[in-house]
């Protein structure tokens, strides 16, 4: 699925379509440079799970945890890690495999570590404030 945003709010706003339609246990592998909008579409799919918060991007913390209304949202920041050792000793698993939804920013460092059912979504910054969003392996209906 591919889809193409004009604006920050546009982004947001699909955040939201897909945030209403994952299940506890859903990963989502984000890829794209800096600044290609994985954060803000992260506030999208936040405020769709119920969640008040701000939501800011995780880098020097490595996982932000969130309470929402609907389930838990782990917002993970691979891109300081060295590898895929290094994930593995911050304990995602039970992140990984729990209650909430996992969204994971720079997700191609930790590629073989993530479950067979995550969905990626690859983001691609275009001229202006328009981004190309694009959804694999996705299971669900149409957004």
């Amino acid at each position: 699925m591919k889809f193409i945003t004009n604006s920050a709010e546009e982004t947001i706003e699909l955040g939201k379509k897909i945030g209403s339609l994952l299940k506890p246990g859903d990963v989502i592998a984000m890829t794209g440079t800096l600044a290609a909008g994985k954060t803000t579409i992260t506030k999208g799919i936040a405020q769709a799970l119920g969640i008040k918060d701000n939501i800011t991007s995780p880098t020097f913390c490595l996982i932000s945890e969130y309470e929402g209304e609907k389930m838990p949202l782990y917002h993970f920041d691979v891109y300081r890690l060295d590898g895929e050792e290094d994930f593995e000793t911050l304990g995602a698993d039970e992140m990984l495999y729990g209650k909430g939804v996992c969204i994971i920013e720079w997700s191609e460092k930790i590629r073989n570590q993530l479950p067979k059912k995550t969905i990626f979504m690859e983001i691609t910054p275009l001229e202006d404030e328009k981004r190309e969003i694009t959804l694999s392996n996705w299971n669900r209906e149409e957004i």
